[in-house]
């Protein structure tokens, strides 16, 4: 019941919320995706191993996986974040299920945490062609960034505070040629995806040929 729990809904009826199952289920999901992948393709550099990887646990491949299990009906939602949709946001769904996973973690271990992702994950493993395509928004701004400047974009927190539970980081995007973006999240992975994103957004914008 706790790794359901939305924050606005524990804000309006009391009881813990699922953050903290959800920082340790953020964790859990990285070395099972990270084992799973290595057990997988034996042959594949870190590098690969670290693009699929990131391609997986990204908030919209997990809300994609959390859709599939049905797990947006299941979760407690305060009035005001139900009214905005927040059954189906990718945010909501993604953090929801890290904190399933934590909770799945806590209740069976790390061998049923891994079976667990094993079957959520089930034929959406990549095939080894998609090695050498990597789909996380880092990814497509270095290679964007090594394209037409010869030089890779710069990440640096700038901030954090909050609470150790529910830290809030920001990244500070630099890139090539001086300009910057920054993106908040909970978590320095998510915030730096976002601020590449973020950047990714900017660039096609202002110059399509890009």
């Amino acid at each position: 019941m706790q790794a359901l729990t939305h924050t606005s809904h524990a804000n309006e009826h009391g009881g813990e919320h699922n953050e903290r199952l959800e920082f340790l289920g953020d964790a859990v999901l990285e070395l099972a995706v990270s084992h799973k992948l290595f057990q997988k393709f034996p042959e594949a550099q870190e590098g690969q191993l670290t693009r699929m990887r990131s391609a997986l646990v990204s908030e919209q491949a997990l809300a994609a996986v959390a859709r599939r299990i049905g797990l947006g009906p299941c979760l407690l939602l305060g009035k005001g974040e139900q009214a905005q949709g927040g059954r189906d946001k990718n945010s909501v769904l993604s953090d929801g299920l890290e904190a399933l996973l934590g909770a799945v973690y806590l209740d069976g271990g790390l061998q049923a945490a891994q079976s667990c992702v094993e079957h959520m994950y089930a034929g959406q493993w990549p095939s080894p062609p998609e090695i050498f395509r990597p789909r996380d928004f880092k990814s497509q701004l270095q290679e964007l960034t090594q394209r037409v400047w010869k030089a890779r974009p710069v990440y640096t927190l700038s901030d954090s505070r909050g609470p150790e539970h529910a830290k809030k980081y920001t990244v500070t995007l630099t890139l090539p040629d001086g300009r910057q973006v920054e993106w908040t999240e909970r978590s320095m992975r998510k915030a730096e995806q976002g601020a590449a994103a973020q950047a990714l957004r900017m660039l096609e914008t202002q110059a399509p040929e890009f």
